[in-house]
């Protein structure tokens, strides 16, 4: 899974016996990277949860980043994240490979999931609702 590019975005990949996260913010070194040994063959579910515990001194939410394979948590670590979009020019979510500029320095695109079947990608936001900060910021310019 890829979303962005080398400008901010995130990825879930398998590579060299390993399954590796990378959050890439804005592109600032060094990546956020949660990694773990791949599981043997058969099937699996791997995620990824993030929980925000702050905001940053710049507005970017700050929280725990886990990285689960099946039931299990292999790894957590600190991460900022992008409140907003993660690529300058529409490099939208793909699955099974990663178009357009890398999200990450450990591969090249197009990068394509081979050895595996992806059965079903789910991505849940939860109960961390949206703020439209423009929409805020009109509504008090309208009361002034």
């Amino acid at each position: 899974m890829a979303q962005g590019s080398r400008f901010g975005g995130h990825s879930l990949f398998v590579k060299d016996g390993a399954v590796t996260y990378v959050f890439n913010f804005l592109g600032i070194p060094p990546e956020q990277r949660l990694s773990a040994p791949a599981p043997k063959s058969g099937r699996h579910v791997i995620g990824v949860e993030f929980v925000k515990d702050r905001m940053g001194e710049n507005f970017e939410p700050i929280g725990t980043a886990t990285l689960h394979i099946d039931d299990e948590a292999v790894a957590e670590d600190e991460i900022r994240t992008i409140a907003a979009f993660y690529a300058l020019c529409g490099e939208g979510l793909c699955i099974g490979y990663d178009s357009g500029d890398a999200v990450s320095s450990e591969y090249t695109p197009t990068f394509e999931w081979t050895g595996g079947e992806i059965i079903k990608v789910v991505f849940d936001v939860a109960d961390d609702a949206y703020v439209d900060v423009e929409r805020h910021l009109a509504a008090a310019m309208a009361r002034d």
